[in-house]
């Protein structure tokens, strides 16, 4: 497991991170948000012991990055949100090095780069150069290098930067197979509306601290307490009011000329209750639809855009 302990990281006086906390299990895939400046860089840098915390630290199964950060090293996959590529080099041949730099034994690394050429669906290339590869193709290579030493932890910055839409979606299912096979990943990315199709678990982050940790749902859940409803009507809707609080769980109804917000907190019962309602009434029913809130709403509730 992973587990965060009050990282903090000081640029003279500027505070970068401040006291982040947070634990992972294995098959977590960990959706970590938050604007430029915020301080996700910051934190997975540390975590990958690429920068020493100020105060605080992290453990991955039972290592200290401050106090064993070789052993840290050699548990993670760590893919930047720019990383270099080597031309005139094969696509086994970049694998093969980096096998060898994580000390895999020479008679393994043939099986080792077929595994990962088969999980990130590269080996049809596996004798193309480098440099002929698509921009998705080679963010697959480079989570591919990632793997050779079958680490417990990805740490994956902006892994979809650049991508067009099927590549994207292609790295998305990629990142949930990891997830399958027990692996920890942290996925720090900008396009919230797809974390939360593939994260189990997100956290918010800004001016360096973490203003929200847990699963997406719960999240969700905690920024909208009471079901909403919007209901379109032919007719103006303010007539509909007095009908509709009448009805068990309606606890507010708010009216916008033909259209009605209606805070609900009943049965699936008392729902229908709703549309009959309004629809006994004569009031024009077009549409009752339930007010969803996704990750990108409650970003924006929760931060203001300061960065330090």
């Amino acid at each position: 497991m992973l587990e965060v302990k009050k990282l903090r990281k000081e640029y003279g006086g500027l505070t970068a991170v401040n006291g982040v906390s947070f634990e992972l299990q294995p098959g977590d895939i960990f959706g970590f948000i938050g604007s430029n400046g915020a301080g996700k860089t910051t934190t997975i840098r540390m975590i990958s012991t690429l920068l020493e915390p100020t105060s605080g630290t992290a453990i991955l199964n039972g290592h200290d990055v401050r106090k064993d950060p070789m052993a840290i090293r050699r548990s993670i996959g760590y893919m930047p949100d720019f990383f270099g590529l080597y031309d005139d080099v094969k696509v086994w041949e970049y694998l093969d090095f980096f096998a060898a730099l994580y000390e895999v034994p020479p008679r393994d690394r043939p099986g080792v780069i077929d595994n990962v050429l088969e999980l990130t669906d590269l080996t049809v290339k596996r004798d193309a150069f480098v440099q002929s590869l698509s921009r998705g193709m080679q963010q697959r290579l480079c989570l591919a290098r990632c793997l050779v030493h079958d680490p417990a932890l990805l740490l994956l910055d902006e892994p979809a930067s650049g991508l067009d839409p099927r590549a994207r979606s292609e790295l998305k299912e990629l990142i949930v197979e990891l997830g399958r096979m027990g692996k920890i990943v942290i996925v720090s990315s900008h396009i919230l509306p797809e974390l939360a199709d593939f994260c189990n678990t997100v956290g918010i982050i800004e001016r360096g601290e973490m203003l929200a940790f847990g699963g997406v749902n719960e999240i969700v859940r905690s920024m909208q307490p009471v079901r909403a409803f919007k209901a379109s009507l032919i007719r103006d809707g303010e007539g509909a009011i007095p009908t509709l609080t009448r009805i068990p769980g309606v606890l507010k109804v708010e009216s916008n000329e033909s259209d009605l917000r209606i805070e609900f907190e009943g049965s699936k019962e008392q729902q229908a209750e709703i549309a009959k309602a309004l629809v006994e009434g004569g009031f024009g029913l077009l549409g009752l639809r339930e007010e969803e809130t996704n990750l990108e709403d409650v970003f924006l509730k929760l931060t203001t855009g300061a960065v330090n």
